[in-house]
C-alpha cells in the first residue's frame, strides 16, 4: 500500500501493481479498495493499474467538511501520481465521480465506466430531496443501519422487503461500517438525472458499458450517457449484471485503453 496526498492534505491510500500505461480505478457505493482488487488483478499484465480507498474508506483519511470537489481532487492527486495523465475506470456511483473529474478538466486520456446509476426518461425513481442531509443525520445519531436501509431503497431501489430479508446478512456490519460514505455517494449522484449540458465538457474518449442482464434501465441511461458525450460509445456485457466479474469485464477494458485514438 502506499499514499498519495490530496489537496486539502487527506491521506489517499492505494495499491499500484502492473507494467503499462496507467489507469485508476473509482469503485462506488459500498466500495473500497478490496472490490477493485480482481479487476486490478486481470489487467496489470497490460497496464499500471492504481487502484485506491476512496476517502474516508479502508486506509484512506476523512478530512471534514466533506464537499464533491475534495473527491475530485483526490482523482487528480493519483493522476499525478501516476505521471500526470492516465486512463480512468469508475464503476457505479464511482462512475459518476469520474465523469465530474472528466468534466472539470482532469487529465484523462481515457475513461471507462460500468453502469452509472443514472435515470432517464419520464415516470423514472428519483431519490427524496435532500436524501444526503438524511443519511447524514441518522450517520450522526448513531442509526447506521437505517442509513443503510434508506440508501439502499431510495437511492439503489432495492424493495424494502428484499431489504428487510438483508439486515441479518454476514456482510451487513460491513455495510454499517461505511454508513458515513453513503452521504458523500449520495452528494455525488445527485437526483440521479443526466448532466447532459455538464457532459458536454468531457474530451476524453468514453466506453459506457452495461450489463446485459441488469433492469432496463441500466441499458437506457448507458446508451443515453454515450450519447451525451462529445466522444462517447456504448457496449453491454452479455450475461451480466451490477457487479464486477473480471473475467468479463477486464477484455472489453483492455481492449478499450489499447486502442489508438481517433484523429
Amino acid at each position: 500500500m502506499r499514499t498519495v496526498l490530496s489537496a486539502d492534505g487527506t491521506k489517499i491510500a492505494f495499491d499500484q501493481a502492473g507494467q503499462g500505461p496507467p489507469v485508476i480505478l473509482v469503485v462506488g457505493a459500498f466500495n473500497d479498495r478490496s472490490t477493485g482488487a480482481p479487476l486490478a488483478k486481470a489487467m496489470e499484465s497490460q497496464l499500471t493499474v492504481l487502484n485506491y480507498d476512496r476517502r474516508g474508506r479502508g486506509a484512506s483519511g476523512d478530512t471534514q467538511p466533506y464537499a464533491v470537489e475534495r473527491e475530485v481532487d483526490d482523482l487528480d492527486a493519483l493522476i499525478r501520481e501516476a505521471g500526470g495523465a492516465a486512463h480512468v475506470f469508475g464503476y457505479s456511483s464511482g462512475a459518476t465521480l469520474a465523469l465530474e473529474g472528466a468534466a472539470r478538466g482532469l487529465n484523462i486520456t481515457k475513461l471507462a465506466l460500468y453502469e452509472a446509476p443514472f435515470m432517464v426518461g419520464d415516470g423514472v425513481r428519483r431519490p427524496p430531496k435532500d436524501v444526503a442531509g438524511q443519511l447524514a443525520k441518522l450517520v450522526a445519531s448513531g442509526r447506521r443501519g437505517e442509513a443503510v436501509e434508506l440508501f439502499q431503497t431510495k437511492l439503489v431501489g432495492i424493495p424494502e422487503q428484499v431489504v428487510a430479508q438483508l439486515r441479518h446478512a454476514p456482510f451487513r456490519p460491513a455495510l454499517e461500517a461505511m454508513a458515513h460514505t453513503l452521504v458523500y455517494d449520495a452528494s455525488i449522484v445527485g437526483d440521479l438525472e443526466l448532466p447532459t449540458a455538464q457532459l458536454r465538457s468531457v474530451r476524453a474518449p468514453t466506453l459506457v458499458v452495461y450489463g446485459s442482464d441488469s433492469p432496463a434501465f441500466m441499458g437506457s441511461a448507458a446508451k443515453a450517457l454515450a450519447k451525451a458525450l462529445p466522444d462517447g460509445h456504448v457496449r453491454a456485457l452479455d450475461g451480466q449484471s451490477h457487479d464486477i466479474v473480471p473475467t468479463a469485464l477486464a477484455p472489453v477494458l483492455l481492449e478499450f485503453f489499447a486502442a489508438t485514438p481517433h484523429a
